[in-house]
């Protein structure tokens, strides 16, 4: 890792942090205009990056805000690419797949027909 040394491409950086499978994905999302650096949205893949500097992209379903804390000179190992950086994400609740059922896997027949009754009483 690089402590403070030169500014590095936004897309390496991302693929470097493992925040992306490959580095043209990275560049994708950047150049779709979805980064947005200290506020500002990016749609150039070669923006230069620094320590300090705060991201926010998309990641699957979810929102990712980060701080960059260092610059890396490789993509190493996935315990070497949390130290590049500190997530700042809100933490969401997770909603259960099934929120009438609650999770508790595929309801029975008789589970089924309560639910359909308690879904449709309130319309009677």
């Amino acid at each position: 890792m690089i402590e403070a040394a030169a500014p590095l491409r936004l897309d390496k950086w991302l693929w470097y942090a493992r925040f992306f499978k490959t580095r043209s994905l990275a560049t994708k999302v950047v150049t779709a205009g979805k980064v947005r650096v200290d506020g500002v949205p990016v749609s150039k893949p070669s923006r230069t990056i620094t320590p300090g500097a705060v991201l926010t992209f998309p990641q699957g379903r979810d929102i990712r805000v980060v701080r960059i804390v260092a610059l890396a000179d490789r993509r190493g190992p996935a315990t070497e690419a949390q130290t590049l950086y500190e997530d700042l994400t809100p933490v969401r609740e997770k909603q259960p797949q099934n929120p009438s059922y609650g999770g508790k896997g595929r309801p029975t027949k008789k589970d089924a027909r309560k639910l359909r009754h308690d879904r449709t009483s309130h319309l009677e």
